[in-house]
């Protein structure tokens, strides 16, 4: 339930901080002073449209504010646990909203920055606001659907529908992709195999640019390292002069200096030790001098095939790893189109199961849709014989499209609300008969039958008894204060008879505070609430008899219990 309000420089209010009580409350007062600005908050904050001109002239921001205490049994709650938002031991919820001048608005959750769009998520489920827009929405057939699918319980059903419909759509898509489009589809074959040959013909091998390179470098400058690495080899091996020689000869001296002096018998190994590693460089260098030799013939293979690497790397990737991962990539794209048939085969196999599926669930929901349709129709009349409309017949009709078009995304079933409101006319479609304060009626209507069913703690009604007055409006405010059984419930109303039945009552007042215009709102209990009630009876004047009308209807609605 909405425990808390708090509203800060927002149009005509300068501050307000109101705390709310469980059940039916009601906001009354003169016309012009401000009582759907309080409803206009409440829809900021569960994600409506902000717009600069609802903050109060003079004044760069606007704050709104809003505490909630949500049951065990609302499905934001553990969800909200969950993410850390809301305590493992609490159940508060504090949204705030921030308007400023400039258009960066913002928003808080507990606390916490966060978009727009998670107050649009959620905010459905906190509150459901109902004015005169909402009741030309019952006009439109899709929320007539809507509304029977609440009442018969059937949105679980729905949902695996829609699931299953999804999928179905889905493999149609898939199917018509593969069936469409076939001279193109064996063109784009045509050019993959081309792709795949001429990749796979390459042979590459991801190592092989670098090795081709040193190779290439070694062809082009075989002459220069020949001359270069026999020069080394004559300097270590070549006479008497030559390294190796002349530390063979070290290596004698050192030996007999060992002889005398033990202790020089490391630089004896020292210099044995470089010999050896000596020899095996003059071994590598002859080696390479005998092996390296300019052959043009080789050169050429050589650059044909680093030609060729680099024709590739433009065609299929910069890098050969790129081109092998292409080549990859269209060997399975070719077997993909080599599998067109049975890949073909398989959608269709799929598709008739999940079409056997679908039309199964289908007729499970026209089957419950019917069923649901005429206890709704029962229940719907019942309450709107309570709100004085005895003679009026209501009707909730179901038309089942057995047409192989007649799958949509909530099934095949067409429902809409027939009323007649004179003895002997035929029922018709809503639209065409119901006036502005019969609407206003069946809205009642079905938000009373569907209260145990919808999850929504907080309804608002925003002078949704417009068009009616005397009994009429009398029985809305007794089936108003029956929701708050259900929910906690807000209406704000001109009607002393809807007014009356409140459990809560709040006085909506504009006046001048410092030569600018503010709306307040406070309480009214016993003699207060008397003389607002009197005052929505009779106007300014006020007399004795008024006051005890007031009283009347105060005390009546006390002793009455919901229906």
């Amino acid at each position: 339930m909405l425990t808390e309000l708090r509203i800060v420089n927002f149009a005509l209010i300068e501050q307000l901080s109101i705390q709310f009580q469980p059940g039916f409350t009601v906001l009354t007062g003169e016309t012009g002073a401000g009582k759907s600005l309080l409803i206009d908050a409440i829809a900021l904050l569960v994600g409506g449209r902000a717009s600069t001109d609802q903050i109060r002239s003079g004044e760069d921001e606007a704050q709104l504010e809003a505490a909630f205490v949500l049951s065990d049994t609302h499905p934001l709650l553990q969800r909200f646990r969950l993410q850390d938002i809301i305590g493992q031991n609490e159940s508060e919820l504090i949204l705030r909203r921030v308007l400023s001048r400039s258009g960066r608005h913002r928003v808080y959750v507990n606390g916490s920055l966060c978009p727009l769009r998670v107050l649009e998520e959620f905010g459905g489920t906190l509150v459901d606001i109902h004015g005169q827009h909402e009741q030309q929405s019952l006009l439109a057939m899709a929320k007539q659907l809507d509304a029977l699918d609440g009442f018969g319980r059937l949105y679980e059903l729905r949902g695996m529908y829609e699931q299953a419909y999804q999928r179905w759509k889905e493999l149609h898509r898939q199917l018509d992709d593969l069936q469409r489009d076939t001279a193109d589809r064996m063109k784009r074959e045509d050019m993959l195999r081309f792709q795949a040959q001429e990749i796979d013909q390459a042979a590459l091998l991801s190592d092989e640019e670098e090795r081709l390179r040193s190779e290439r470098q070694q062809l082009v400058h075989a002459h220069q390292l020949r001359e270069l690495a026999h020069e080394a080899y004559d300097e270590l091996q070549a006479d008497e002069q030559a390294v190796l020689t002349r530390l063979g000869r070290i290596g004698r001296t050192l030996a007999a200096l060992a002889q005398t002096d033990p202790t020089m018998s490391d630089c004896e190994q020292v210099a044995a030790e470089s010999a050896i590693q000596l020899k095996e460089l003059a071994g590598q260098l002859r080696d390479y001098t005998e092996q390296l030799e300019a052959d043009p013939a080789r050169q050429s293979v050589v650059e044909d095939r680093l030609d060729l690497i680099q024709r590739l790397k433009k065609k299929y990737g910069g890098s050969i790893e790129a081109i092998i991962e292409t080549g990859r990539q269209v060997q399975e794209e070719l077997r993909s189109l080599d599998n067109h048939q049975e890949r073909t085969a398989e959608l269709t196999t799929q598709l008739a199961e999940e079409d056997h599926r679908l039309r199964t669930l289908a007729q499970q929901l026209s089957k419950k849709r019917t069923e649901a349709a005429k206890r709704m129709t029962m229940s719907v009349g019942a309450e709107l014989a309570a709100l004085k409309m005895e003679q009026a017949i209501f009707q909730v009709m179901v038309s089942v499209d057995e047409s192989p078009e007649g799958l949509g995304s909530t099934g095949r079933d067409r429902v809409e609300f027939l009323l007649s409101s004179n003895p002997g006319e035929p029922p018709r479609s809503l639209g065409r008969v119901a006036s502005g304060g019969e609407l206003s009626r069946i809205m009642l209507a079905l938000k009373t039958v569907l209260a145990e069913m919808d999850q929504v703690p907080v309804l608002v009604f925003d002078e949704i008894d417009t068009g009616v007055g005397g009994a009429v409006a009398a029985a809305m405010g007794t089936r108003l204060r029956k929701l708050g059984s259900f929910h906690q419930v807000f209406c704000i109303t001109h009607l002393p008879q809807v007014a009356s039945q409140a459990e809560h009552h709040l006085l909506v007042e504009k006046g001048l505070e410092s030569q600018r215009t503010s709306t307040s709102v406070r309480a009214l209990k016993g003699i207060g609430r008397e003389e607002e009630i009197a005052r929505m009876l009779s106007g300014s004047t006020i007399t004795k008899k008024v006051r005890e009308t007031a009283a009347e209807l105060i005390a009546g609605a006390k002793g009455k219990r919901p229906e």
